[in-house]
């Protein structure tokens, strides 16, 4: 079979009818807390929600591609950590005097790129499984951003880097409009090109493509590299809006990530989902925190309400026809 020839399976009902289970719940949620908290529904407070939805989406895209393949990608907050570090220490800054301005950022893309190629290359070559082979990089990127400020931390005085945060167009924080960039080029790539056709393929059937000219391991190579380079920018955005860069600048992604992967649809067992339920999930996760804030919901209150939810989630999101075994 050649790999252009490769086709997904027509979608049956259940499956589209599932497809549009994370729009109805963000509707549900966003009415729900705006009934009980009208603030909730502000025009502030939804540029409120998209501003801190910013970063949670460059780190999700990533994971989705991860994720669409039913591996997944525990490397997040390591690689946050060492992209708001590097880009701490390039732009202008009181620790050394550096002052590469915008150019630090391909810069630090590139490396956030060459942490997911070696999560990619030693997860094929050496077939461990995904999650270890993530988990032990995202120490060791905590370790080196660690060792890189002895424990310390650098604060930006570039003011014109920090704009990309910090600064608005049209009254929407640049953030806002790198993100939805981001989630635009994650959305081409799925649909467009032929890595995202493959991608999908892989996590609808390895052991089928292998008896193709799909170079499988080649394709998850590619794609741990293209989730380092998102979460590359998710470090940058987390630097200049925070204006310094520590070695635990990454602490607590990890769980909004992938929970917002789940909730927006995407299937652990690979090759359901994509970018735009990454896009509702996060929205829903970062905006049912908005809300439980507003309500006065205590916080050991909202952790609980946020497990739930990613239960749920899997729950709607699984096929269970395709699954032969749960283990």
């Amino acid at each position: 079979m050649a790999a252009s020839a490769i086709r997904l399976p027509p979608a049956s009902r259940t499956e589209r009818l599932r497809a549009f289970t994370p729009v109805i719940v963000l509707v549900v949620v966003f009415a729900v807390i705006g009934a009980i908290a009208p603030a909730f529904l502000s025009i502030d407070n939804l540029v409120r929600i998209m501003n801190a939805s910013a970063i949670p989406l460059c780190l999700a895209l990533g994971a989705t591609f991860i994720i669409l393949m039913g591996s997944i990608d525990l490397s997040v907050e390591g690689v946050v950590a060492m992209g708001a570090v590097v880009t701490a220490l390039l732009v202008a800054n009181g620790a050394n005097a550096n002052d590469l301005g915008f150019l630090a950022i391909p810069l630090v893309l590139l490396m956030g790129a060459a942490f997911g190629f070696v999560n990619g290359v030693v997860h094929v070559k050496l077939q461990i499984p995904s999650f270890m082979v993530t988990l032990g990089m995202s120490f060791i990127a905590i370790g080196i951003a660690t060792v890189m400020l002895a424990g310390e931390r650098v604060r930006i005085t570039d003011t014109t880097f920090r704009e990309l945060a910090l600064g608005r167009v049209l009254g929407i924080p640049m953030g806002v409009w790198i993100a939805l960039a981001a989630t635009l080029v994650a959305y081409v790539i799925q649909t467009r090109t032929r890595l995202g056709r493959w991608i999908f393929a892989v996590g609808g059937g390895e052991d089928i493509l292998r008896l193709t000219s799909v170079p499988v391991g080649r394709v998850r190579i590619l794609a741990f590299t293209l989730a380092g380079v998102f979460y590359g920018l998710g470090g940058i955005l987390s630097a200049a809006q925070l204006g310094q860069g520590h070695a635990l600048m990454g602490q607590g992604r990890l769980f909004t990530t992938i929970t917002a992967v789940v909730v927006g649809g995407t299937s652990l067992m690979g090759g359901q989902g994509g970018v735009q339920n990454t896009l509702v999930g996060v929205l829903i996760v970062v905006g049912l925190a908005n809300g439980m804030v507003l309500m006065g919901v205590p916080p050991y209150v909202q952790t609980g309400v946020q497990g739930v939810l990613i239960i749920a989630a899997v729950a709607l999101a699984v096929d269970r026809s395709r699954a032969r075994i749960i283990k």
